[in-house]
């Protein structure tokens, strides 16, 4: 009993492990199939990789996009006029009009917006402006000085005495200069003033008109254009007009008057002869301080006219004419208009 009893216990456990194994072969068998289809792959993809290109593969007119065909312009302007109408969709230039409205409410809030800002910052850049007054004057430098006339070369004075058309350029610009100086335009505008001395008009209010002291122009005698109108230049004799530049509430001179000086810088002094100043070598102190245009409306520079009567003819010459008072500066290496002025001059005959 006992034997058949451990076959028969064999024998079951032989039938009760074939459905296991069975399932182990099969998923192997799977396993293999995978492995050798996916070889097989590979080795195809390094087989094509390696052949040589074909004739086909290397025509590559056919690969290049083919072209458009071309519009008429009929097609065109069909095309135009759809873009700016389109019926179907009610659509203006590929918007309809609530996009066309949101776009135009947009850049009209951007600009309206921009324009106030920009508004308001000038209205806060004027409002701390003094329209009298310079907010920062602590650098101003010392009073240069200008004259007229000048040539077309710039401070060039060359002309012959009995060749009118050489210098009648000069005397038309000392006849415009001199416009405002006329003597009946001084008397209306503007007020006598005796004293020699600073006139100041502080007591004022800050937007009151400054009177203004009468500069005439007969007071140059010889260089007024009155007595001679080519202001010796006929005569080669020649006269020039100096100016010192204004500057608002400057006092030139700390109270003593400003002098004027001339010499040859080139051409020797004793050719160039004496130098006659009128009405006098000096910039009065009644013409200062200057207030502004807005204030000073009637104000106009006090001259000095020099005359040259006997300058050495078909000389060149050099001339510098120089400001000489406290507190100026007329020997600047830098601005030669920083207290003096320098130009050439010659006469002919």
């Amino acid at each position: 009993m006992e034997p058949n009893t451990t076959a028969g216990g064999d024998e079951e456990q032989h039938h009760g492990d074939d459905p296991a194994n069975a399932t182990g072969e099969s998923e192997q068998k799977d396993e293999l199939e995978m492995v050798s289809a996916s070889h097989q792959e590979e080795q195809q993809e390094e087989l094509a990789q390696h052949q040589p290109l074909e004739a086909e593969d290397l025509d590559f007119e056919k690969w290049k996009p083919k072209p458009k065909p071309k519009k008429t312009f009929s097609q065109k302007m069909d095309e135009l006029k759809r873009y700016l109408w389109n019926p179907e969709t009610r659509e203006f230039m590929g918007r309809s009009g609530k996009s066309w409205s949101l776009i135009l409410l947009f850049y009209s809030a951007l600009y309206i917006f921009l324009a106030a800002m920009f508004a308001a910052c000038m209205w806060a850049l004027m409002w701390s402006i003094n329209p009298y007054i310079p907010t920062y004057n602590d650098r101003v430098m010392p009073p240069g000085m200008m004259m007229s006339p000048r040539g077309p070369n710039g401070f060039d004075i060359s002309f012959n005495a009995s060749d009118r058309r050489s210098w009648v350029k000069y005397v038309a610009a000392l006849e415009a200069y001199l416009e405002p100086y006329d003597d009946s335009i001084q008397e209306q505008q503007n007020i006598q003033c005796p004293q020699d001395a600073y006139f100041i008009q502080d007591d004022k209010e800050e937007s009151a008109e400054r009177k203004a002291c009468q500069f005439k122009r007969s007071w140059l005698r010889e260089c007024s254009g009155i007595e001679d109108p080519s202001f010796g230049y006929s005569e080669g004799k020649p006269c020039i007009l100096l100016k010192m530049n204004r500057i608002l509430g400057y006092l030139p001179g700390q109270g003593t008057p400003i002098n004027v000086t001339c010499a040859a810088k080139r051409g020797g002094q004793e050719n160039l002869g004496d130098i006659e100043f009128f009405p006098k070598s000096i910039f009065n102190l009644k013409y200062y301080p200057y207030y502004g245009k807005q204030r000073h409306v009637n104000y106009t520079n006090p001259l000095v006219a020099v005359r040259f009567p006997r300058v050495q003819l078909d000389t060149h010459f050099s001339v510098q004419c120089k400001l000489n008072g406290k507190g100026i500066i007329n020997d600047s290496p830098t601005d030669r208009f920083l207290g003096s002025v320098t130009f050439s001059l010659e006469v002919g005959a």
